[in-house]
C-alpha cells in the first residue's frame, strides 16, 4: 500500500470505510452557490432537490412528502430502517453544522422559511469544499437528499417558526453522526442576513 503525505491544505474531520471527510482551510466567508431549483449545475455532487406541489384551498394547504418508490423518496425505498421525523425550531434558529457517515436524509422543510446550507465534506468528491444555500419552505416547497458526508444545517428566517420533516434511510443512531460548529472558520459560512 502506498502512503501519501497528508495534505496541508486540509483538516480531517472524520474517516469511515472508503469515506475520508474534511474541511478545506482558510474558506473564503460566502453563501457559496445560492441553489434555487433543481438540476442546478452548481449543486453539490450527490445532492438532489425535487419541488413539490402544494394544494391549497379555502380551509389551508396540502402537500405530499413522501411516497415510498417516487421522487426522491425512491432513493430511500430499499432502507430496512426507514424512519421519519419532525423538527420544529424557533425564528433566528441556527441548527448545524452536522454530518452522518451512513446515513441519507431527505428534508422537506414544510412550515416557514429555511436557509439551508450543504457543505461538501467528502475529499474525493468533485464538490469537495464546496458550499450550497438553499431557501425552501412554504415560499418555495422544495426537497433536498442529502447523502452522507455532506455537512448540513439551517438558519431559520423569517418571524416564523419553521418545521422541518424528514426521512432517513437508517434508525438514528448517535455513533453515526458527527458535528462541526456553525460558525466553524475553515467554512467561514456567512449566516448574517444580506444586505442586498
Amino acid at each position: 500500500m502506498i502512503q501519501t503525505a497528508p495534505r496541508a491544505d486540509i483538516r480531517s474531520i472524520a474517516q469511515s470505510g472508503k469515506l475520508n471527510l474534511a474541511v478545506r482551510l482558510n474558506g473564503e466567508r460566502s453563501q457559496g452557490a445560492v441553489i434555487s431549483a433543481p438540476g442546478s449545475p452548481k449543486l453539490i455532487s450527490g445532492v438532489l432537490l425535487e419541488a413539490l406541489a402544494i394544494h391549497p384551498d379555502d380551509r389551508g394547504y396540502f402537500e405530499e412528502v413522501f411516497r415510498v418508490g417516487k421522487g426522491l423518496a425512491s432513493e430511500l425505498a430499499g432502507a430496512k430502517e426507514l424512519q421519519v421525523s419532525a423538527a420544529l425550531s424557533y425564528a433566528g434558529t441556527i441548527k448545524a453544522i452536522h454530518f452522518h457517515l451512513r446515513q441519507t436524509d431527505l428534508w422537506t422543510p414544510a412550515l416557514g422559511l429555511m436557509q439551508v446550507v450543504l457543505y461538501d465534506l467528502r475529499v474525493d468528491s468533485p464538490t469537495f469544499g464546496q458550499t450550497n444555500t438553499i431557501y425552501s419552505g412554504v415560499l418555495r416547497p422544495l426537497q433536498i437528499l442529502i447523502p452522507p458526508g455532506v455537512g448540513h444545517g439551517y438558519k431559520v428566517v423569517g418571524p416564523d417558526p419553521a418545521l422541518l420533516v424528514y426521512a432517513t434511510d437508517r434508525f438514528y443512531d448517535p455513533s453515526d453522526e458527527g458535528r462541526i460548529a456553525w460558525n466553524d472558520p475553515d467554512i467561514n459560512y456567512d449566516w448574517d442576513t444580506q444586505k442586498k
